[in-house]
């Protein structure tokens, strides 16, 4: 099945489909069609061989390069607030927290009460 889409022409570019809707439907297989590594080895050397395999390719990567942004962003910003924590242990105050770590007064009370 995901052969047949994946040749399908409407989906090999995003001339088509609008990246909103590219995410739902890769987000789709991702989470419904669970394949094992063998079957996931197959169905690459099966796509490579395809004629479009170049843009079909891309579309996974750009979406990981996405969500290795956003993963790498998220740990930027829990890695300040384990630090505004540190600081807020050693006695620091909230003001110096703040213009430190450019986290929200609000952020730094709440990380307050969590101590």
């Amino acid at each position: 099945m995901l052969l047949f889409v994946l040749r399908d022409p409407i989906l090999n570019t995003s001339r088509y489909l609008s990246s909103a809707k590219q995410r739902l439907i890769y987000g789709f297989f991702e989470t419904y069609l669970k394949i094992s590594e063998e079957e996931e080895e197959k169905l690459m050397k099966e796509i490579r061989d395809l004629p479009e395999a170049e843009k079909i390719l891309e579309i996974p990567i750009s979406y990981e390069e996405r969500g290795k942004e956003l993963g790498r962003k998220e740990g930027r910003v829990e890695g300040v607030k384990q630090v505004a924590m540190e600081m807020i242990k050693e006695g620091a105050s909230l003001e110096f927290i703040f213009k430190v770590t450019k986290l929200t007064m609000e952020e730094l009370e709440k990380l307050k009460k969590h101590i």
